[in-house]
């Protein structure tokens, strides 16, 4: 039986490398901007009340930029979405605490607070479906 053309695109590795860069993109993206723009980040961190801010700020970098090269190049994929998925999870009461917000304020934190807790959710499936993936590997017989 032929494979469907829905079958080989998303069994293709170029499929699955193209979503683990897209998936990723908030982190990564994010981080590189931290990078690039240092002072920045740390002002950021800082506004936030995280003192020192140069290292806050150098480890958002190090979490999101090594967290995504984990997830993007299948290695240790768990760490890459651990890591993620607890600093996304401590965004939320430090960043996106709605509840002490009032108005559009709370709205727009509350909005974002839910897509960080959707977010976890994702980077918890990718590594469920990494150890699917390297469980079949290992039992197959070739």
């Amino acid at each position: 039986m032929a494979p469907s053309p829905i079958n080989a695109i998303l069994s293709s590795r170029v499929t699955e490398g193209l979503a683990r860069i897209l998936f990723t993109f908030p982190f990564w993206g994010s981080g590189l901007a931290k990078l690039i723009d240092f002072r920045g980040g740390v002002a950021e961190m800082e506004m936030f009340g995280l003192y020192p801010g140069w290292l806050f700020n150098m480890a958002t970098i190090i979490v999101q930029l090594g967290g995504s090269a984990l997830i993007i190049t299948r290695r240790h994929t768990w760490l890459g979405a651990g890591a993620l998925g607890i600093f996304t999870a401590l965004t939320i009461p430090i960043v996106h605490h709605f509840w002490s917000l009032e108005g559009e304020r709370a709205l727009v934190a509350f909005h974002t607070a839910t897509e960080h807790i959707g977010m976890i959710g994702a980077l918890i499936l990718v590594s469920i479906l990494e150890q699917v993936r390297l469980l079949r590997t290992c039992s197959d017989p070739k």
